[in-house]
């Protein structure tokens, strides 16, 4: 799926990873609807905030595999802002914690080069 680098994208983004979830069987309100709606929303945020080129979207991905794995992907435009996990922070701090909770949430993540230009910043989680 592909959306504007926005906020307003970001959300869409969100919402519709979401409804998907619920046509794959997953309750609303379960616990896997609610991580991937955090890990989503945290990822898109980052895509949009730190990986937005002029002109360019992001893109979202979603794959529910046979063994239960759940893969998300995010691509956004900028190659050389690859993001980084800051294990220390300030508690007064507003932002930075967003890579924690994809840590905290997913069982897996990382980040891959795109074919075309940009990046994929990826999770998995074991449903």
């Amino acid at each position: 799926m592909q959306f504007t680098s926005s906020r307003r994208g970001a959300r869409l983004a969100r919402l519709l990873a979401v409804q998907r979830l619920g046509t794959w069987g997953f309750p609303r309100n379960g616990e896997v609807s609610l991580a991937v709606e955090t890990v989503v929303a945290e990822l898109c945020a980052n895509a949009v905030l730190h990986g937005r080129v002029p002109g360019r979207d992001f893109h979202l991905a979603m794959r529910l595999r046979v063994d239960g794995v759940l893969r998300i992907e995010v691509a956004d435009a900028r190659r050389e802002r690859v993001p980084v996990l800051e294990r220390r922070y300030d508690v007064e701090d507003e932002r930075g914690r967003g890579l924690l909770l994809v840590e905290a949430m997913a069982d897996r993540w990382g980040v891959a080069e795109r074919q075309a230009v940009g990046k994929i910043v990826w999770c998995e989680l074991d449903t």
